[in-house]
């Protein structure tokens, strides 16, 4: 059975009451706002503290258990770096701050200039006695000391520039989730920062050796092989500075 087809007076009616639904929607968050016109914001009542990272219990990569060895009369613990517990990350699970700093100028400048001309002339005054035929067969009558009498002439210009400077100085956890069979560890951490409707992203990822943590735990981000860092936002700000979708489908299709 073919489905019912609708006609315009229905789907005028549609579209009104979707319309509708909008336009009450956002004429109930105008009177809300009008009306906290004056006040400050209310405050949140105190709530549950899961309820902020959701309802579901966090997992992250956790470390194999090992069983303790207890050595009589000894207060040296068996592979202990130091007298006491070492603080820095050393296992999947540990967490480790990485320091980024980034202070990046770059300057590159390129002219190239090329020009070339060519001329080519040739005469042929005797074809074993043909020359005088030779304009029964072309549609006009030759020169046979000016056969061939070519000339080309070209040039190339080219000029460009690139400057570039960037600084970044950021901090970010970061959680060791793998022990590579040399030691080395395998780090990654993500950072969200929201103010209103503007939030900020801090991903960093990549591979360290545990030599190079300080004993504040931190490490540089100089130090971090493979690093994969990533800074950047979403929200209506960063929304406002990108082309609309139909501007870049316009860009990536047009030719010219």
């Amino acid at each position: 059975m073919a489905p019912k087809q609708r006609t315009p007076l229905a789907r005028s009616l549609r579209l009104a009451g979707i319309l509708l639904v909008v336009t009450s929607l956002s004429a109930c968050t105008a009177l809300q706002r009008i009306i906290e016109i004056g006040r400050p914001p209310p405050m949140s009542g105190i709530e549950n503290p899961q309820q902020i990272i959701g309802r579901h219990p966090v997992q992250v990569p956790q470390p194999a258990p090992v069983a303790a060895k207890h050595q009589a009369n000894s207060l040296w613990r068996a592979g202990s770096q130091h007298f006491l517990q070492d603080q820095r990350a050393a296992t999947i699970g540990d967490i480790v701050t990485v320091n980024i700093s980034i202070q990046d100028s770059a300057a590159i400048s390129n002219t190239t200039n090329r020009s070339r001309t060519a001329a080519e002339d040739t005469s042929a005054s005797s074809i074993l006695g043909y020359e005088a035929s030779l304009s029964q067969i072309l549609p006009t009558a030759i020169d046979p000391t000016s056969l061939i009498d070519l000339d080309s002439s070209g040039s190339t210009e080219g000029t460009g520039s690139i400057q570039r400077d960037e600084t970044i100085n950021l901090s970010v956890a970061a959680l060791v989730t793998q022990v590579l069979p040399n030691g080395n560890l395998v780090v990654a951490g993500r950072q969200e920062v929201r103010v209103n409707f503007e939030m900020r992203e801090l991903q960093v990822a990549g591979i360290i050796r545990p030599e190079d943590i300080a004993s504040t735990n931190t490490i540089q981000f100089d130090q971090i092989a493979e690093a994969r860092i990533a800074y950047g936002g979403r929200g209506q700000v960063s929304d406002l500075q990108q082309p609309r979708y139909g501007q870049q489908i316009f860009d990536i299709l047009w030719p010219f």
